[in-house]
């Protein structure tokens, strides 16, 4: 892995040749050492039209990321062929992730051109059963296999040969396109297993005058300038990151020249640049975006060398200062040195630092970062604040595949955490300090409302993870339905604030014997006994049917040290291990109790 990094670091890319010869090195380093990356993905991409780039574009990617991708590319135009056939190469590549790129001009034919060589009802007619089609395949693919499905929509003419009279017209032929869109994206708003890539608006920001090579296609149909196949790839990073649960969760941010323009300790409260005004509106704007962030759910810190009370009393008094003290989960603000700060964040929130993006104007502090603490994805920051907007905007690190109410609250959880610390601060006894907050845990079998949560914790959960199985959606549901198989959410409550669901287990139901697939719980309830609580929840159903052992297997991970000894610790006895990995038996007959002091309701 690390061979790899060194050809990809070795080599400055300035254009599609560049991808094309890193792509060649590193497949040669792939098949001759064998090198694993951390994660593992099988991406097949069905096209109508060339293209060429795409897929070696996008094995350099992965693999920068850490990923190593198998692809299967279908044959040209011919990705109808293969979905309708369940023995095409696509079903037995056997993918994560199919991408399917159909552009307007095959779907219009020489109607693209000469629109109004047809009527409207002709028009409407035709774009309404092309739509039909592309509904009936990604059926079959549902069918046949339960990868995730990328599917472009159609890029909107820059001309119309009606000219400026275009929009006069009943169902002009722009309107067609726009709306085949909408329909394309209401027909899958409520399947979770497919996902509309906005093609058209892509082309709008590349500039839809420079996205073909007009040479490129009248030779080989190619619809895509090779100039913008990185800016595409970028794009479907955006779905495979959360597909890996390689989606950050933190935002740490400096504060002078970040948050505000100037040095408050020099510039005073009144001198800072930050408001509506030519100087202080690019600040603003950014804290505009990074509260939007929050309010879906993205954490905020702080780690900033700076006077403590000249901070806070922005945060309290300026009028325009739109992120509150309660907006952070953690506010490193001294004079230490960032590394030592960005440790002690990771610390506070209890997340790991691979979480972590950081915003720093300051070139050596982002340096210094990014050589101690290689984990953090470190922003490289323009000197122009203008461009600080743009910056965040860009980023494809916070995208998750589901935005549950957890996610929306996560702010005010945070909050409610660091009351909890003052109390356990103030209390001696642990037992004394988990009875003081009145918990109330939850436990519910999987259904439509808790089932995107339950696959949303299975990619996400890290610390305490068992056996860190990731879970998509489609997943989560199979399990629920099936009646081998007992799927729970676990909801924390107390009285400082609601936690959500933080918690999911997955058991497998034997004859004689049920064996936990997944047991996990958020980093925020660590410690509170709500494990426990799980615990005997899958105990006492496990009892109702007469089983006479539960099976937990515990499967090591660099992240997972916080999950080791629970099963010793809760009554299991080791019967195997191997590689590593430890078999634990909980006998029946044996007594668990829930803790005392949470109260708990089953539904």
């Amino acid at each position: 892995m690390d061979n790899v990094k060194g050809i990809i670091s070795s080599k400055e890319v300035s254009g599609i040749a560049d991808y094309f010869n890193l792509y060649r090195r590193i497949k040669q380093e792939v098949e001759d050492k064998k090198p694993q990356g951390e994660k593992n993905i099988k991406i097949a991409i069905l096209s109508s039209f060339t293209i060429n780039g795409i897929k070696e574009t996008l094995f350099v990617k992965c693999w920068e990321l850490g990923i190593s991708p198998i692809f299967h590319v279908g044959e040209y135009n011919q990705y109808a062929q293969e979905i309708l056939n369940k023995n095409s190469g696509l079903y037995k590549s056997d993918p994560d992730l199919i991408i399917i790129f159909i552009d307007i001009r095959t779907i219009m034919g020489e109607y693209y051109l000469l629109p109004y060589q047809i009527s409207d009802e002709q028009r409407k007619d035709l774009l309404g059963e092309k739509l039909k089609e592309i509904q009936s395949l990604i059926q079959k693919i549902e069918e046949n296999s339960s990868a995730k499905i990328l599917i472009h929509n159609f890029e909107l003419p820059s001309y119309s040969p009606l000219g400026i009279v275009e929009s006069k017209q009943k169902f002009g032929f722009i309107e067609s396109i726009e709306t085949l869109n909408a329909d394309l994206r209401n027909a899958f708003k409520n399947d979770s297993q497919v996902f509309i890539f906005d093609y058209n608006s892509f082309c709008s920001r590349i500039g839809k005058q420079n996205i073909i090579d007009y040479k490129m296609y009248y030779i080989a149909d190619m619809k895509l300038n090779l100039q913008y196949v990185s800016e595409l790839c970028n794009e479907y990073l955006s779905y495979i990151k959360p597909m890996l649960s390689l989606s950050k969760k933190c935002i740490v941010l400096d504060l002078d020249n970040v948050l505000w323009g100037g040095i408050v300790g020099e510039d005073g409260l009144e001198g800072i640049k930050l408001g509506p005004t030519p100087e202080g509106r690019p600040f603003l704007e950014f804290q505009r975006y990074l509260l939007s962030l929050f309010n879906r759910g993205v954490i905020l810190a702080i780690n900033s060398k700076n006077n403590l009370d000249d901070a806070v009393k922005v945060f309290r008094e300026h009028p325009y200062e739109l992120l509150k003290e309660e907006h952070f989960a953690a506010m490193q603000i001294n004079w230490n040195d960032k590394i030592s700060n960005m440790k002690a964040v990771a610390e506070e929130i209890n997340i790991g630092l691979d979480s972590f993006v950081y915003f720093d104007d300051d070139k050596l502090n982002r340096e210094m970062i990014e050589n101690a603490l290689p984990e953090v994805k470190v922003v490289d920051l323009p000197e122009d604040a203008s461009i600080y907007l743009k910056t965040l905007m860009e980023l494809n690190d916070f995208n998750s595949f589901y935005v549950s109410e957890e996610d929306k609250k996560r702010g005010q959880m945070y909050a409610g955490q660091r009351k909890r610390q003052k109390l356990s601060k103030r209390t001696i006894d642990i037992t004394e300090y988990l009875a003081a907050l009145d918990m109330v845990v939850t436990i519910e079998k999987a259904n439509s409302f808790n089932i995107p949560r339950i696959a949303q914790l299975t990619q996400k959960t890290n610390q305490f993870n068992m056996t860190t199985k990731r879970y998509l959606e489609e997943d989560i549901k199979r399990f629920s339905e099936n009646k081998d198989y007992l799927v729970s959410s676990i909801k924390v409550e107390d009285k400082f604030g609601d936690n959500g669901i933080v918690g999911a287990a997955i058991v497998k139901k034997g004859e004689e014997r049920w064996i936990i697939d997944s047991f996990l719980l958020s980093c925020r309830v660590i410690g509170r006994r709500v494990e426990e609580t799980m615990l005997a929840y899958i105990l006492e159903e496990a009892k109702e049917e007469k089983e006479k052992t539960l099976i937990g297997e515990f499967i090591p991970t660099k992240k997972n040290i916080p999950a080791k000894g629970f099963y010793k610790r809760n009554g299991f006895k080791l019967v195997e291990e191997k590689d590593g990995v430890g078999k634990w038996e909980f006998l029946m007959a044996n007594e668990y109790k829930y803790p005392e002091f949470i109260k708990v309701d089953k539904k």
